[in-house]
């Protein structure tokens, strides 16, 4: 009985604000094993300008309306997770994560086979037999990973195969800001962990990551007056105690006295709403940003060379992530992996297309800083046009070769839309331009 009138306590009771100091402060992320992944350089990178600024004049600014009704479809689809009734996951996504580790061997980073006794704990520890049996609102209180299931170990394929092995944790489905809303399907059996549904990813975070919010919480924290954080690799800071990472995505509302807002976790679970003071006026921006040379260039440049980090791994981005918060200041929501941000905005095929006429078509059609080009796997944005090339930014893994391995570039680049084509080992049909196959505009 105790159980229950706690748990209404925690859906139903009110938020309060406290009397904390919260600080948000330029930072760094923690230098970790991805920052010694190979970083091999092209021509590309030498000959075409790496500063994003350079190609910013050439952008088509949206008009003030456009944008309105863009950020408003983005509000809507962040705050969704509070107006879900049940569990909405397509039932062909839902469960991938068994059908992968139990059709196939899975591997630990240094090569050595996880038994089935293992994942097995893992399939039960996922309480799958609940499922939808919880229907609780919540919000990230820091950022946090989300996993395929509930745990913290790293699975493989076989890490002697070209493209697999560290970095390729398909436990790592993705990560998520702090303050992003939540809603909670069921939890573990060993309570450790909660199966989310966010607003671009679903999946395993840990409870102690979130808390659970009430309607007055909801009320006072989605007040349709949002900033979002421009300069990337910030940190807050609880006194002077180190709370979380933040980075170029993470979203605070802004109350009516002009303060930022997030939420923390009181010692039963709960959401209260703290209030934040940053460092410098110039490293969060009320949302949206406006789309101008100034702004596209500035923010495109936080993101070049950050190390490549697959799903979120190592406080990094992968290929979709970096497309996710670059847009995401603008007012335009994607989600979370490149075969759904292709169907996130307007298509035009260039499938099949001659690499000389695709590439033409690319500098027509496609809009500088606000179009992406799509090839199953791999997303990147459209920078603009040098010397009758297109050129685009892209966290980009490497560039198949012959042989079918990769020179790995593990970092986000600038490049033409074919990086290593003076290269005589790399593989034509694998290039970018045969491959890309949609413009994905907004």
């Amino acid at each position: 009985m105790y159980k229950k009138l706690t748990l209404v306590f925690l859906l139903l009771g009110p938020f309060s604000y406290v009397h904390a100091e919260y600080f948000l402060k330029e930072s760094k992320r923690a230098t970790s094993k991805i920052d010694r992944m190979p970083k091999n350089k092209v021509a590309d990178m030498k000959h075409i300008p790496q500063d994003p600024a350079y190609y910013a004049d050439q952008i088509k600014p949206f008009s003030k309306s456009e944008q309105k009704e863009l950020d408003k479809k983005f509000n809507e689809k962040y705050f969704k997770p509070w107006s879900l009734t049940k569990l909405d996951i397509p039932e062909k996504d839902f469960g991938w994560e068994i059908r992968f580790v139990t059709k196939k061997p899975i591997y630990r980073a240094k090569g050595s086979v996880i038994r089935a006794s293992i994942y097995n704990q893992w399939i039960t520890n996922a309480n799958y037999d609940n499922v939808d049996s919880k229907k609780y609102k919540a919000i990230t209180v820091r950022r946090t990973d989300v996993k395929a299931l509930p745990t913290s170990s790293a699975y493989y394929r076989d890490p002697k195969k070209t493209g697999e092995g560290f970095p390729f944790d398909y436990n790592q489905n993705s990560a998520l800001h702090i303050n992003v809303p939540l809603y909670i399907s069921h939890f573990s059996k060993d309570k450790k962990w909660a199966f989310v549904r966010a607003s671009y990813s679903f999946g395993w975070v840990k409870t102690s990551d979130l808390a659970l919010v009430s309607s007055d919480f909801i009320k006072t924290f989605k007040n349709d007056n949002y900033a979002m954080v421009i300069k990337d690799n910030l940190r807050l800071y609880k006194n002077d105690k180190d709370i979380s990472l933040v980075k170029i995505g993470a979203l605070f509302p802004i109350s009516k006295n002009q303060r930022y807002l997030l939420a923390s976790r009181d010692a039963k679970g709960r959401a209260l709403i703290e209030k934040v003071k940053v460092e410098k006026p110039s490293i969060i921006a009320k949302k949206p940003l406006p789309f101008t040379a100034k702004n596209v260039g500035m923010l495109a440049k936080e993101f070049y060379g950050e190390p490549y980090g697959w799903g979120g791994s190592y406080e990094c981005r992968d290929c979709s992530a970096t497309t996710r918060d670059f847009l995401g200041a603008f007012g335009i929501f994607l989600r979370r992996n490149s075969s759904k941000q292709a169907e996130d905005g307007n298509k035009i095929s260039i499938a099949g297309i001659p690499k000389s006429k695709k590439k033409k078509k690319i500098i027509k059609d496609a809009q500088p800083f606000r179009s992406l080009l799509y090839v199953p796997g791999h997303i990147v944005l459209y920078l603009g046009e040098y010397k009758g090339e297109p050129v685009i930014m892209h966290t980009y893994w490497g560039i198949r070769k012959k042989d079918r391995t990769k020179l790995i570039t593990a970092r986000t680049i600038i490049s033409s839309t074919e990086p290593g084509k003076e290269l005589a080992d790399i593989r034509e049909q694998s290039k970018l331009i045969n491959t890309l196959k949609t413009i994905v505009n907004f």
